[in-house]
């Protein structure tokens, strides 16, 4: 069967607890159309980059399913019903991953790499300190009153 990673939005007025309940209701549905759900993953309230239907937070939540293309659609049919859930996405993938998602390890600034020497930027200002200080429009007008 192939596999799939299920990603749905729900209202951020609802609470964790209902959320956990969609997510059970809908594990029912692949269930009941002859597929599995292998890992969930509740990821929170997160922000939205733009606002959808007047929500500027939603719950996360990952399901992997492992389900025939039926199963599938039905869940999103029946998603789209759901007045809760906001956004749905479902990606067909080849395998899924082990261990938690990308969103859920937490990774620290360092593990960036070092960036070394950005020589080519100068000081923080673009390396104006050479260049010589041209006079603001205040300043020439009082120099213009002294003369």
């Amino acid at each position: 069967m192939p596999l799939y990673e299920h990603v749905f939005l729900a209202r951020q007025d609802v609470t964790a607890q209902q959320v956990e309940e969609l997510t059970t209701r809908f594990k029912g549905v692949i269930e009941a159309n002859g597929g599995s759900v292998g890992k969930t993953e509740y990821w929170g309230v997160k922000s939205l980059t733009y606002r959808i239907n007047k929500n500027r937070k939603a719950h996360f939540t990952l399901l992997n399913i492992d389900a025939p293309a039926a199963a599938v659609q039905e869940l999103e049919r029946q998603q789209r019903i759901d007045e809760d859930v906001l956004r749905i996405l479902t990606l067909r993938v080849e395998e899924h991953e082990d261990g938690p998602s990308a969103m859920l390890q937490k990774r620290d600034r360092d593990d960036r790499g070092e960036r070394g020497d950005r020589g080519d930027r100068g000081d923080r200002f673009g390396g104006r300190e050479d260049r010589p200080r041209r006079p603001r429009p205040t300043e020439e007008v009082q120099a213009e009153e002294e003369n």
